[in-house]
């Protein structure tokens, strides 16, 4: 009987937990409901950018500038404020339409189910300090802050909670069926009638309990007790790493890891990001150094393991056919971030030659970034979402001025030192496989 490698032993430990994870139903709908909410990120974002750009005089023109009573400023700023101020509202109905499709129930009621409930638990009045006083006002009205980056997590629960709900009571026939004939649109709404009506009455009832305790609510609850703790913990460098070497390990396994760590990780980055991006729109300094920028941004070059290194390296010094034709082709799709070719084609997968710089190199990104943050030797990312596919250099002048800029072309230099021997003894040993068949075919 052979005997287990020991790179067969984990494949073995980790393929059936990585599986399960994977095919979650509720991790699947996060990481859909955030992929809803992406788009209209990245528009508020880059309107935010064009306002906030990082020059002086710009900014000082479009504050200045005014057109019927109103800055250029404030006319982007309200196309930042309807979509990343309030992104809450799309990541909750996001959610609730993916969760609804993954248990069979009607995807449109179930994101419209979830928004109402989450709504429903949503407090109607919040503090105001009017400008020059000191004195706070309790006002009637949604606060910004629950339609924002702290009402993400119990927008999570509220949608898992109503879709679950809404198919229980779908589930046991409690649905009113219109006879043959009438029109489908108005049949769905009065199937909808039963399941709708048990999902607000139990939100109603859960907004009343939390009416009795020290919270008086459950976003404060939830916010409090759950969000912001996490947010603590995801925001540490410690996690930051974790993640990024469990993220790794199973693409060296050949499963597509970031989709697996961001659907349990992103919620906690985009709230840091959100509450960066707030206090830069509030002229202030921006404060979490971990974040979705953070991650996007710097923690990794051309992909996973921070390949672009690797096809730079690969492109200079590869004699191997192989090896000089797969980084040539691949090193375009690298700059914008696709590395599939490399990862499948190369291969790194269950490549023991390239276990240890895959999971090295993001991991001295996400050190030296983390440091040179916090001492402030490079501004903190200003919370601007860009499309992952931006490329780099680019990305950190945008979001971390020149700087970032600076620090992307040194870290992706540090990647290329590290890959060196490696890919170097890969070229070899293509070499050597490539003499051998040449020789065979000559005999």
């Amino acid at each position: 009987m052979k005997k287990q490698s020991f790179m067969d032993k984990i494949e073995e430990k980790m393929m059936p937990i990585a599986a399960k994870i994977s095919a979650n139903a509720h991790l699947q709908s996060i990481r859909d409901g955030f992929a809803l909410a992406m788009p209209l990120l990245i528009i508020g974002s880059i309107f935010m950018l064009i306002s906030n750009f990082p020059i002086q005089s710009w900014i000082d023109l479009l504050n200045s500038a005014e057109i019927n009573g109103n800055t250029i400023s404030s006319y982007f700023s309200a196309a930042t404020s309807a979509s990343f101020t309030i992104m809450s509202i799309f990541v909750v109905i996001g959610i609730g339409h993916a969760y609804a499709t993954r248990l069979g129930v009607n995807p449109l009621f179930g994101g419209v189910v979830s928004l109402v409930g989450w709504f429903i638990l949503m407090p109607f009045k919040f503090d105001f300090t009017p400008e020059g006083s000191e004195d706070a006002f309790t006002v009637s009205g949604l606060s910004l802050d629950w339609l924002g980056s702290k009402g993400v997590f119990i927008g999570i629960i509220s949608a898992f909670l109503a879709v679950r709900i809404y198919k229980i009571i779908v589930d046991k026939g409690l649905v009113i069926k219109m006879p043959a004939g009438v029109p489908p649109t108005v049949g769905q709404s009065f199937a909808s009638l039963f399941p709708t009506a048990f999902v607000m009455t139990t939100f109603v009832l859960i907004r009343f309990i939390f009416s009795l305790t020290q919270w008086e609510n459950a976003f404060t609850f939830v916010y409090s007790v759950l969000q912001l703790p996490l947010q603590h913990i995801g925001g540490s460098l410690p996690a930051m790493i974790l993640v990024y070497l469990f993220a790794h390990a199973l693409w060296f396994l050949g499963i597509h890891g970031t989709n697996i760590t961001d659907s349990m990780f992103l919620p906690v980055l985009y709230a840091l990001s959100a509450e960066n991006l707030a206090k830069v729109t509030a002229g202030q300094m921006p404060e979490n150094i971990i974040n979705v920028q953070f991650q996007n941004l710097f923690a990794t070059f051309g992909g996973a393991g921070s390949t672009l290194s690797l096809l730079i390296v690969a492109v200079l010094i590869s004699k191997s056919k192989r090896l000089k034709q797969l980084s040539r082709l691949s090193i375009l799709p690298a700059v914008f971030g696709i590395n599939e070719p490399v990862i499948y084609g190369l291969p790194i997968v269950l490549n023991p030659l390239l276990f240890i710089p895959f999971l090295l190199v993001p991991t001295v990104n996400i050190i030296i970034t983390y440091i040179t943050m916090s001492i402030g030797l490079v501004p903190i990312t200003n919370g601007i979402i860009m499309p992952w596919t931006t490329p780099p250099i680019i990305s950190g002048f945008l979001s971390s001025n020149w700087q970032g800029a600076v620090l992307q072309i040194l870290l992706i230099a540090i990647g290329c030192l590290i890959y060196y021997p490696f890919i170097a003894a890969v070229d070899k040993n293509n070499l050597i496989q490539e003499e051998s068949l040449e020789s065979e075919e000559v005999k």
